[in-house]
């Protein structure tokens, strides 16, 4: 008899700690799950902005430099960004591989992950939409916040990546003290940039979470190097 007891006492013990483990379980499941119904619900919130208020005035892709683009603003509204407002031209492709052109091309029949902001470095004349993944089809379109780093609007260490022989090429040509404009979600940021570095393509160490908020780009490197580039060209700026 007392070892039925115990058989009891142990399987009572084995389905408590099986009901306990699924309502953990369950409880992380709903967390997450809200986190991501939130993000969503920010990025979805801003496409139904963009609907309801005005285009961009044309030229966004134009790549001229602001003080030559009487169109330019950097002050615009985030509220105005809307995917339709890309489609009326090509940007700047002078500096671009035929490959790239290519791709981006073919990328225009493509659908896309959620447009999460514009972001412009007017020292080289770079103005490109940012999308929520670098995968190579939005960086064939544009830039993309890479995984596990912080998107536009929010706070912590932001990482957009572009193709180093497409609309991130112009990074060449940065300077440390250039202004970066970010338009985002919550409105327009502005950083300056304080760093540029080059990395082995392993070294992840630049596209940590940071305390303040940062803005780093990403590109392979070298620019116009033929076949896979060994290397990655960081650019980090810190918000004004």
């Amino acid at each position: 008899m007392l070892g039925s007891v115990r058989s009891k006492a142990f399987r009572a013990g084995e389905l408590l700690s099986y009901t306990v483990g699924a309502i953990l379980t369950g409880f992380f499941m709903v967390q997450l799950a809200q986190g991501e119904v939130e993000r969503r619900g920010g990025i979805a919130e801003f496409e139904r902005m963009a609907r309801n208020d005005a285009e961009l005035p044309v030229g966004l892709y134009s790549g001229a430099h602001p003080a030559r683009d009487t169109h330019s603003d950097p002050m615009r509204s985030p509220s105005q960004i809307t995917p339709e407002s890309f489609d009326w031209g090509e940007p700047d492709m002078s500096l671009w591989a035929p490959g790239r052109i290519d791709d981006y091309k073919a990328s225009l029949s493509a659908e896309l992950p959620p447009l999460l902001g514009v972001l412009e470095i007017p020292s080289v004349g770079l103005k490109v939409p940012v999308y929520s993944t670098s995968t190579d089809l939005t960086m064939d379109r544009g830039a993309g916040v890479i995984d596990g780093m912080a998107y536009p609007h929010e706070e912590g260490n932001i990482g957009i990546s572009g193709h180093r022989d497409g609309y991130f090429r112009v990074l060449k040509d940065i300077q440390l003290g250039d202004q970066v404009v970010l338009q985002t979600l919550d409105g327009t940021k502005r950083f300056t940039i304080g760093m540029t570095q080059v990395v082995e393509i392993d070294d992840t160490r630049l596209l940590r979470d940071t305390r303040e908020q940062t803005l780093t780009l990403v590109t392979c490197y070298p620019f116009y190097f033929v076949g896979h580039a060994p290397q990655r060209f960081v650019v980090t700026a810190s918000l004004d």
